[in-house]
């Protein structure tokens, strides 16, 4: 991901030099475009989508889990992988406008969306990526004290003992993060650093894989598999809570998966022939299979330890208390990973390529299934499917436009009740949690 950064800073550097390069062939050393020859494969281009899919939203599965059970879970799961991969090739066909071969780049989404839309849709997307960006700026300092907040409630449980209050206030925690902003944001072109992206990616499978590891460790410990197919109990939960929860948990997963805003900057990586399409086309396949099997082991080892108890966040809900040293090192990574994400993404809106799964609240499902909903229609279905009407000219009312016209609208109404279930998480949270009072 870092590449496309690169590319941009070499194309700086290239100046005009576009205008004596053919168009067609390029040569040895610059691309049709006149830019550095791209060297991406479908290796380096899997990675980056893996590395900029999985965060922290994974944390949040094993409750969204729960909240469906596990017919429906793994159903979710699946279901979210097959429209998201549909989805990104529709957008990965978009990268050239015209000719899928020689037509004209697009570096960035949004380029995209000018190229194939234009007017009106490119302020729509502006403003919702703008909205998106103020969402993360607010979800990253509070996910961050909430991660410092649970080392130091670690430690405390592991010298007083699992039973103690341990009362940790995370006021102090927010104003450390924001000081620590202000000193990295004096560093110029945060952003570009070659080593950031690696360092988000280490940080973002500590985490994922500790959480993973600690699943199937309690489910070895308990010596059974806890959870029932349908989810959550009525009981423990009411009837319209269950199905408000169940709404909401459509979020969280959609969130796990979004990642459509970075998919045309990881296309401009990768070289050619053959087209950055056809490559494109299976990094998308290999990335999302392999982040599905991923995401449903920690959902589902996740809910097979917890059952109904199954925690909102795995590393911060303290459903598991040791080893407590291993919860350190997991929510260091977390305060790392967000710490240098908050930075590059404020710099240069490139909150999807470190990780834009970190939305985490006091109140953690509400705000994930909130920003997953307000996400996943729009930039994962609504631009893709128009902006590839538009690049293949396909007619209206045909069976290939209502099919994707379908596909669409049932999105939306996935995207609305998500929503809705998450609005009124937060109405029900927000009866027993005082902002900038609390004492975790």
């Amino acid at each position: 991901m870092s590449e496309s950064a690169g590319s941009r800073q070499a194309h700086n550097q290239v100046f005009d030099i576009s205008v004596n390069v053919p168009n067609q062939g390029g040569s040895k050393h610059f691309d049709d475009d006149g830019r550095i020859k791209r060297t991406g494969t479908l290796w380096t281009a899997s990675a980056h989508i893996i590395t900029a899919v999985i965060g922290s939203g994974v944390l949040s599965l094993a409750w969204a889990t729960a909240q469906l059970g596990w017919v429906a879970g793994p159903a979710v799961m699946f279901l979210f992988s097959i429209v998201t991969y549909y989805t990104s090739t529709l957008l990965a066909a978009c990268y050239r406008s015209g000719d899928p071969d020689t037509g004209k780049r697009n570096y960035t989404y949004m380029d995209a969306v000018r190229a194939n839309l234009g007017g009106f849709q490119v302020k729509l997307c502006g403003a919702i990526q703008y909205l998106n960006l103020f969402g993360v700026a607010i979800g990253y300092t509070i996910a961050s004290s909430i991660s410092m907040m649970a080392i130091e409630r670690s430690n405390c449980f592991h010298s007083k003992g699992d039973a103690s209050p341990c009362r940790v206030s995370s006021n102090p925690y927010m104003i450390a993060f924001g000081v620590a902003e202000i000193v990295l944001s004096q560093i110029p072109d945060f952003d570009q650093i070659w080593w950031l992206s690696i360092v988000a990616a280490v940080m973002s499978f500590t985490y994922s894989t500790i959480g993973l590891g600690l699943g199937i460790a309690k489910v070895a410990e308990n010596g059974k598999i806890l959870g029932s197919l349908t989810g959550i109990s009525i009981g423990k939960v009411t009837e319209t809570q269950k199905i408000w929860r169940s709404f909401q948990a459509l979020g969280a997963i959609a969130f796990a998966y979004s990642y459509s805003l970075i998919l045309i900057e990881i296309q401009d990586t990768i070289k050619s022939p053959p087209s950055e399409y056809k490559t494109m086309k299976k990094a998308t396949l290999l990335s999302v299979a392999v982040t599905t099997i991923f995401y449903m082991s920690c959902g589902c080892f996740g809910y097979a330890a917890f059952g109904d108890m199954s925690p909102g966040n795995l590393l911060t809900g303290f459903g598991f208390y040791n080893p407590y040293w291993l919860l350190d090192i997991a929510n260091v990574a977390i305060v790392i990973h967000l710490i240098g994400a908050y930075q590059a993404c404020l710099e240069n809106n490139l909150c999807d390529r470190y990780d834009h799964h970190s939305m985490l609240m006091p109140f953690f499902n509400d705000v994930v299934g909130i920003l997953g909903a307000f996400g996943f229609w729009p930039l994962t279905v609504y631009f893709p499917v128009e902006m590839y009407i538009k690049q293949k000219r396909i007619p209206k009312w045909s069976t290939r436009w209502v099919s994707l016209q379908i596909l669409s609208v049932a999105c939306l109404v996935i995207s609305v009740a998500a929503a809705a279930g998450s609005f009124a998480g937060v109405v029900s949270d927000l009866k027993v949690y005082k902002p900038f009072k609390t004492s975790y």
